[in-house]
Formats: C-alpha cells, structure tokens, sequence
C-alpha cells in the first residue's frame, strides 16, 4: 500500500512565522458558541503566506499573475525529494548538479529547516545562482522547507528567476521524516483569485504511478 506523507505545516497561533513578525502571526477568533448562539463559529486572521504556501508571480513580479493562474496540472503530479541537509547557507548550482534535474520536475528541497520549528534567521535558502540554474533547465517548480526560497536579497533575485520563468514556488514544507527519492504530489492551495498567494496542504505519496491525469 502507498505510504502518504502530509509534509503541510501545522496552523496555530504559535507557529513558526517569518522573522517573527507579530503581523503574520496567525489568529482565531471565536465568533460565536454555545453561550452566544447555537452553534461554534470561528473567523481566520491568516497572512497569505502562512506556513506551506503557494506563490504567485505578483508577490514579486509587478504585475504578475495572481494565484488562481497557478495550473492543478503544475500541482498535482510527479516530484522528486534531494537531499540538501549539508548546505550550510545557501543551495548554489554546484549542489544542485550532482542531484541532475530535468525539465518538468518538480524538486523539493530537504534540509536543515526541516529540523527547525522555530524561525531561523540564517535560514537556508536558494541562491540566485541556483535560481537561473534550474530556470534554464525548466524546472516545473521548486519547492523548500524554509518560509522563504530567498534570503536577503533586497531585488527578490531568486524569486524573480523562478516566478518570471512560470516556475512554481512552494514554500515552508516539511519534510523531516521524508527520505529522499521520487512521490506524487498533490499540493492544492485554497481556492483564492486576484492575490499574491495562497496556504496549501501538501502531500506526498510513495509509490504511486498513477497514469496520465486529465484536468477540467
């Protein structure tokens, strides 16, 4: 039997946020319960870009496309889990050409945020270099354990690398009990339109060779 891998972050309010901002800090309010009403209610106040999430090319492209442009068929399908847990800063060409990525693929990057459950600062990221990289080869898209594919980088060099190319970007997975390898993966963002991006759940599924998929 296929063995399922959830590799979503879990949402509450003490969750691991971006340099810790208080403003994307996540945060339910009841708003309405059994002493109130006859029912249990509770209203979301999340940040786009909460835990696993999906970008769209706008959240760094002036006028880009918004989330809903970001094809099922780009989402749902084939991946492949590289082993990137000795990169010490940032993931360069150079560690990315032993792993040999091909055009279609969809990578996911493990390293050590998938260890990490509180925000790091000198989180690892994905060097501008790397970017152009796996944008010339058309990569389908890129996803990291970290809640950011960039770091420092006040042109969002990476990101536009990527983004601009039409190439997924996925961020804040984890994938700490993922060995590396080849999935499915089926990563499906909440169904928005007209914003930057999107929360997701994400999971991954060993062994499973569906055949080719068709999308209404």
């Amino acid at each position: 039997m296929p063995k399922v891998y959830d590799v979503s972050m879990l949402i509450h309010e003490g969750m691991q946020v971006y340099k810790n901002k208080d403003d994307k800090r996540p945060s339910f309010e009841t708003t309405s319960d059994f002493q109130t009403g006859s029912a249990h209610e509770t209203r979301l106040h999340l940040d786009a870009h909460t835990g696993t999430h999906i970008d769209a090319e706008l959240h760094m492209v002036p006028g880009g496309k918004t989330i809903e442009a970001v094809g099922l068929d780009k989402l749902i399908g084939p991946c492949r889990v590289i082993d990137l847990t000795g990169v010490e800063d940032g993931i360069t060409r150079a560690d990315l050409e032993p792993h040999a990525p091909k055009a279609g693929e969809f990578l996911l990057f493990k390293t050590r945020n998938s260890f990490e459950e509180t925000f790091n600062f000198e989180f690892i990221y994905l060097k501008e270099d790397g970017a152009r990289y796996l944008a010339e080869i058309g990569v389908r898209g890129v996803g990291t354990d970290g809640l950011g594919v960039e770091r420092s980088q006040p042109d969002h060099a990476t990101h536009v690398a990527l983004l601009s190319k039409d190439i997924v970007v996925l961020e804040g997975l984890r994938l700490k009990d993922v060995p590396p390898g080849a999935y499915f993966m089926i990563a499906l963002p909440l169904k928005l339109t007209g914003i930057d991006a999107a929360p997701a759940r994400v999971i991954l599924v060993e062994g499973l060779e569906p055949g080719p998929l068709t999308f209404a």
